[in-house]
């Protein structure tokens, strides 16, 4: 159901203050992320192996060596950022019972641009070492969220993903004087080719009927990357201004799916506009998430579906890429990009 062997959006890290930590449902999973008391991240199975109880429910405290621990609040067993169990306070000292020898499967955990991402390797009976890194944001050094926003999809990760890269889509999800109208559809002609893990839309200038682009003023041109699992990267840049904007997939379970939009600038005065841009951001959710609910009611009935070219060519790569991603980690091979260099044409 999931892709494996690969990096998921978790939260944003400055949510997490140093000793504490939150509770998330992940690809079908109870995952604690914490912060320990010197900053470091940290995840792992948020359940305690004695009595099943969630562990993001008790305290993180801070051991005599310094050691950051997560207790749990129904026995008092206290783990160490690695899954590890340190203490069991029910214990006396003649019992042969080794605390050490308890752990909790721990998650490879990053924390770059202010994004933290954990690491699902395919195995987790194994202490995974990761194949590849999470994506850092071009062209911005050292850059941070400047607004974000996230909503909760009812469908399955692969039908939010298609939808974020649906191109033909527009006019009739989010069509509004201040971005596009069914009135203003065209025939557009954009160069694609492959990435490490995907594809992108390489460097051209914005639509005519995308209007926010032109808020930016000067020569605008934008690139748009994707890679599995679901990892959108829009990359503007106007003369010396640049705006990235990060879409990320991240499935809950089987039936529901978490899509957050994080955007980064270097453009000083931009921030005093963030109530006015966060409202766009929002309506954007709001219409993607709305228009895939109402697909389920739909999909229930299990209808007969089909993929056009050129405008579904995105969707089919994205279902190439899935394919080809797992049967090279079965097979202990590397992964050979299906995606080809081409021109794709549809009018939107």
């Amino acid at each position: 159901m999931f892709l494996k062997d690969l990096w998921y959006f978790a939260m944003h890290g400055e949510k997490l203050k140093p000793g504490q930590h939150r509770h998330k449902v992940l690809l079908g999973e109870p995952v604690l992320i914490g912060r320990a008391h010197d900053g470091q991240v940290f995840a792992f199975i948020d359940t305690c192996p004695h009595r099943g109880i969630l562990l993001s429910a008790g305290k993180m405290l801070k051991s005599d060596n310094g050691e950051s621990r997560v207790e749990c609040p129904y026995h008092g067993w206290q783990f160490g950022p690695d899954g590890g169990c340190r203490h069991i306070p029910s214990l006396v000292p003649d019992q042969n019972l080794d605390p050490t020898r308890i752990s909790n499967r721990a998650f490879p955990c990053r924390e770059i641009n202010g994004n933290i991402w954990i690491y699902f390797a395919s195995d987790p009976k194994m202490a995974p070492e990761p194949v590849c890194e999470p994506p850092q944001m071009p062209d911005i050094e050292n850059a941070q969220p400047r607004l974000y926003d996230s909503a909760t999809f009812s469908c399955p990760i692969d039908h939010a993903v298609i939808g974020l890269m649906d191109p033909a889509h527009g006019p009739f999800v989010h069509g509004s004087w201040w971005w596009r109208s069914s009135k203003s559809m065209h025939e557009k002609a954009k160069a694609f080719g492959p990435t490490p893990r995907g594809f992108a839309m390489k460097t051209h200038k914005p639509s005519s009927n995308s209007s926010l682009y032109k808020f930016l003023g000067g020569d605008v041109t934008t690139e748009i990357s994707f890679q599995i699992p679901g990892i959108r990267i829009e990359h503007v840049k106007a003369g010396r201004y640049t705006v990235i904007g990060l879409t990320t997939v991240t499935p809950i379970d089987e039936t529901e799916t978490e899509v957050t939009q994080t955007f980064y600038w270097n453009i000083g005065w931009l921030g005093l506009l963030n109530p006015i841009l966060r409202m766009p951001m929002r309506i954007f959710l709001k219409q993607d998430r709305d228009a895939v609910n109402e697909q389920q009611k739909g999909l229930k009935f299990n209808p007969r579906l089909m993929l056009i070219d050129d405008a579904d060519q995105q969707a089919k790569w994205y279902h190439r890429l899935k394919k080809e991603w797992s049967e090279s980690r079965q097979e202990g091979r590397p992964f050979t990009n299906p995606v080809k260099d081409t021109v794709l044409r549809w009018r939107s």
